[in-house]
């Protein structure tokens, strides 16, 4: 009996259902990527190609050198290269594009076991290495190639200066129409936000991410914000920075969120209510990379909390 786990829901491995998923999230992520190359051009094509040919390629020879199965044809790595390009500034040199998902594939993903095994999301934690590693390459955000681009600050670099009571909120150089369409500075998967939407509501339709985790996230988000600084206020932050990308295609993570229906919902609330206080009370404009890894850390504690007794357990007594 010893060779026999025992192990809650779902048991589900088969590659096939992992090839479909992980293709049917590109094709969600998609619109985002179209938008992003628009709006910044050809580099930000080229650092897309850079990552997902990298993440593929170090997956590849990682699983060669330590003589496993290859999986690569499972998209896996593609996602995870998408991702960690739509988290990049157009502007950023190739060799970042390269570390980064060197660092994704092998020291998080690989090292941990593949697929299903590493515990914090690996394109959001090489995002947040190299941000503390060369922070002055992953927050130069150039400005949109488009005619009518808007100049001067960030959104959320805006929005912050209105939290801090440097400026006020009738002096923003932008409105929510250059938030819907990623008239803006930004990194090049994050502008757009109908690409974004559109992406993330064809996963909720398609049954591949549970609608608890988005919703519970932007909610509380929103809440927050509408206590602190008003509806207008909450409504831009929803829409500014790395929230929806966030919300809808990180933080519904397979294997680094919740299995639980009402563990989902404490996570969610858990990645907006952290995302609160990293962007009103630090230095930082953003936080929704740590504010998801940090519920990354925590989701083994809330599956422990929220797992359903099986019926008819005994409890143990010492």
């Amino acid at each position: 009996m010893s060779n026999f786990a025992v192990t809650s829901s779902p048991h589900l491995r088969a590659k096939a259902t992992t090839q479909r998923i992980m293709m049917e999230v590109c094709l969600a992520l998609a619109p985002a990527g179209i938008a992003g190359i628009v709006i910044y051009g050809f580099n930000a094509a080229l650092l897309i190609a850079i990552c997902v040919a990298t993440c593929v390629l170090s997956e590849f020879l990682w699983q060669k050198l330590t003589k496993q199965q290859v999986t690569i044809a499972d998209w896996s790595a593609v996602v995870t290269g998408l991702l960690l390009a739509y988290n990049l500034p157009s502007s950023a040199p190739w060799w970042i594009a390269v570390v980064g998902s060197v660092i994704a594939i092998i020291l998080v993903k690989q090292m941990f076991g593949g697929i299903g095994s590493n515990f914090m999301n690996p394109a959001l934690t090489a995002r947040a290495i190299l941000f503390l590693s060369w922070g002055e390459i992953m927050a130069s955000y150039p400005k949109s190639i488009l005619p009518d681009a808007v100049t001067g600050a960030t959104p959320l670099g805006a929005l912050k200066n209105v939290l801090d009571g440097k400026a006020e909120m009738a002096g923003l150089k932008f409105d929510l129409m250059d938030l819907l369409l990623g008239n803006h500075g930004g990194v090049l998967g994050e502008t757009c936000a109908i690409a974004i939407i559109l992406g993330g509501v064809y996963l909720l339709i398609r049954g591949i991410a549970d609608w608890r985790i988005p919703v519970s996230f932007m909610a509380t988000v929103f809440v927050c914000f509408l206590f602190k600084g008003g509806a207008e206020m909450a409504l831009y932050q929803l829409l500014s920075g790395g929230l929806l990308l966030g919300a809808f295609f990180m933080a519904t993570d397979y294997a680094t969120s919740p299995i639980t229906g009402k563990g989902r919902v404490i996570f969610g609330i858990g990645c907006g209510f952290f995302l609160f206080l990293i962007r009103v009370f630090t230095k930082s404009a953003e936080g929704c990379s740590f504010a998801i890894l940090f519920m990354n850390v925590l989701t083994p504690m809330i599956d422990r909390f929220t797992m359903p007794r099986p019926f008819g357990e005994v409890k143990k007594h010492g």
